[in-house]
């Protein structure tokens, strides 16, 4: 057994073999930082050659093997991704989203997506830094349209002639650009021009032409999980593994397969895999409409609250309300409901709000086949609630809707009861001739006029008129006539410092609306606009002159 002073010694050569191989350490990464230095410098220095030549030189001159120089050579950075997440896409994603957006909010927005564009260019600079035998060329090169991709293609040319073809064009463009700089517009300067378009024209068909990268394993396991989940809903792990070309098979495993899945953001349903098709997702509205239109409804309930679903049964039914609802990003989810026959369990993805069945509609109008009208009612209703509900004219127009939607999905249905809400089948559908679009169109033009004017102004509105000529003993045409003014108080006769009653401002608007149209109006609504755009009802003003 060793002595406490045989121990001390032994610990004093391990600390004095710890030091000397940290000292090693060092003095190795400061060899291989020199060597990376001189290593990029004498890479950068090289000519336009092949790569089989530009590794036979870098082995010639620093003594290393083979594989070691194509290490060093065979450098391009890492795709630009957040969180998984191609940045070009973000950005574009952004841009939608600023649409959406005011003032000071919108203004962040902006700096947000301007500093995701400048990460970006970076990153490209990298690229293009990464690839020796172009970076001489990097001005002109930036004055060409590529992407991330293009430049990994670049990347992975070897062979010297397409290097040379690449770098003539780049060179065609940058000579005639150098010449044209200062020139005066003329027949040269258009000679120019012309040579540089096409110059761009042959680098585009190069980058084109060049054959397709190569994918890694993952990237193609990650492809091949894809199509097969596309191509046959309701796969499992084990039919997916299973039909994998042996190269793929021998990489994945059952353990590996469902962790791939997760991260492809496909659709699990109890061990069965669903997901829509990219070309779906493209036109999600119209795949949606379609939807509507053979499994789902439009409609409105007695408290005339807008009502729109989708409806679907049983494990696939319920993976395509989840695919539909994160393609959307709207609408509330209901799933694995009883069903009344006791049959596969119902799911469903139903629009409550009005803002989302608003969005929801619009979007999907132009592609409606058989319920077209329906979301016409529902739009019309949407609208009407939100700005009109003091209209006299809503409480009618709400009570043809209702009978209207009740109509339009039912008359399909032999022996259905119609009378039961006042129904009558021959004259209910010229009710749709009473739209009330066009009416609040008229009135927020007004609005828009007498916001934009910004002078203090009387609107009147539901205008009725006394047509009947006694004389004549006929009622006169008014269809022509107007219902709706926006009328300044100067054209009233109203000095700028009035101070009227109730009785003054309708005796003045009945005199204004006779003198206008040669008929006199029965009655009539009105409201004041002040020029800061607030506004007064009637019953703000005194009822007579005090």
């Amino acid at each position: 057994m060793a002595t406490p002073d045989e121990k001390r010694e032994a610990a004093q050569r391990l600390e004095q073999v710890a030091d000397l191989e940290e000292e090693a350490e060092d003095a190795k990464s400061e060899i291989e930082e020199s060597l990376d230095i001189k290593l990029t410098s004498f890479i950068q220095g090289l000519s336009i050659v092949d790569e089989s030549e530009a590794i036979t030189k870098i082995s010639q001159e620093f003594k290393i093997n083979a594989s070691q120089a194509r290490k060093h050579l065979d450098v391009f950075p890492d795709k630009y991704l957040v969180q998984d997440t191609y940045v070009p896409d973000i950005i574009k994603t952004m841009r939608k989203e600023r649409r959406k957006l005011k003032g000071e909010y919108r203004t962040k927005m902006t700096k947000a997506i301007d500093t995701l564009i400048d990460g970006y260019s970076d990153h490209l600079d990298k690229c293009v830094n990464s690839i020796y035998w172009l970076k001489p060329y990097k001005p002109a090169l930036q004055q060409m349209r590529y992407t991330e991709g293009d430049l990994l293609k670049i990347h992975g040319i070897k062979d010297i002639e397409n290097r040379r073809t690449m770098i003539d064009s780049i060179c065609k463009y940058w000579e005639a650009q150098l010449e044209q700089k200062g020139m005066v517009y003329g027949k040269e300067y258009s000679s120019l021009q012309k040579t540089m378009n096409t110059a761009k024209r042959e680098f585009r068909k190069q980058v084109n032409d060049l054959s397709k990268i190569r994918k890694t394993v993952k990237e193609e396991t990650n492809d091949f999980i894809l199509k097969a989940v596309c191509n046959q809903q309701g796969i499992s792990a084990r039919e997916i593994l299973d039909s994998m070309p042996t190269r793929l098979y021998k990489r994945n495993t059952m353990k590996i397969i469902p962790q791939l899945i997760k991260k492809l953001d496909i659709t699990d349903v109890d061990g069965s895999y669903y997901k829509l098709d990219n070309e779906i997702k493209k036109n999600i509205y119209a795949y949606t409409a379609a939807f509507i239109d053979s499994d789902g409804y439009i409609t409105v309930d007695r408290n005339m609250n807008p009502r729109v679903g989708l409806v679907a049964t049983g494990d696939r039914g319920k993976a395509f309300m989840l695919e539909i609802h994160k393609a959307l990003g709207i609408g509330r989810l209901h799933l694995d409901q009883k069903s009344p026959q006791n049959t596969r369990p119902v799911n469903r993805l139903n629009f409550y709000s009005q803002a989302d069945v608003g969005e929801l509609l619009t979007k999907c109008l132009p592609h409606f086949r058989m319920k077209g009208k329906n979301a016409e009612l529902l739009l019309e209703l949407i609208r009407m609630k939100k700005s009109y509900k003091k209209a006299d004219w809503y409480r009618g127009r709400c009570d043809e809707i209702f009978k209207l939607m009740k109509y339009e999905n039912h008359k399909d249905h032999v022996g259905f009861d119609f009378t039961k809400d006042g129904i009558d089948i021959e004259t209910v559908a010229k009710l749709h001739d009473n739209c009330k679009m066009s009416v609040m169109d008229e009135m927020e033009n007004i609005g828009g006029i007498i916001a934009k004017q910004q002078v203090p102004t009387f609107v009147i509105t539901g205008v009725k008129w006394n047509v009947y000529d006694e004389d004549e003993m006929i009622r006169l045409d008014e269809s022509s006539l107007p219902q709706i003014f926006a009328v300044p108080i100067k054209d009233l006769g109203f000095p700028h410092d009035w101070h009227l009653n109730q009785e003054d401002i309708m005796d003045a608007i009945g005199n204004y609306l006779s003198d206008q149209t040669g008929y006199s109006p029965s009655s009539f609504a009105w409201h004041y606009v002040d020029s800061d755009g607030s506004t007064k009802k009637p019953s703000e003003f005194p009822e007579e002159e005090e």
